[in-house]
């Protein structure tokens, strides 16, 4: 998964929203830190978290992954073992339905 190009989606929308870090951290109940690293793509998001920030930022969870999931799709397919490679898709494909 594209960890860069999802933080930088992220503030993005965050600065669209004229929200500080401060703001969207206390509002998704993350610390201002983890967003600080979630924003650099430095640390990876639960996907709790990542709804968190989703609803947060008024947008959906697949507009923030938008560009991770052609990755997830093509790693899927060639590193993970037949059960993980049906996991992703299957959770691809249900974030691209929300």
């Amino acid at each position: 998964m594209d960890y860069v190009a999802l933080g930088m989606r992220i503030r993005k929308q965050r600065k669209l929203m004229q929200m500080t870090q401060d703001q969207l951290s206390e509002k998704a109940g993350i610390s201002l830190s983890f967003l600080g690293h979630i924003e650099r793509g430095s640390r990876k998001s639960s996907l709790e978290t990542l709804v968190s920030l989703a609803n947060a930022l008024e947008v959906s969870a697949d507009y923030l992954l938008q560009d991770s999931l052609k990755i997830v799709d093509s790693v899927a397919q060639s590193q993970y073992s037949s059960s993980v490679q049906s996991l992703l898709r299957e959770l691809t494909s249900a974030l691209r339905e929300e």
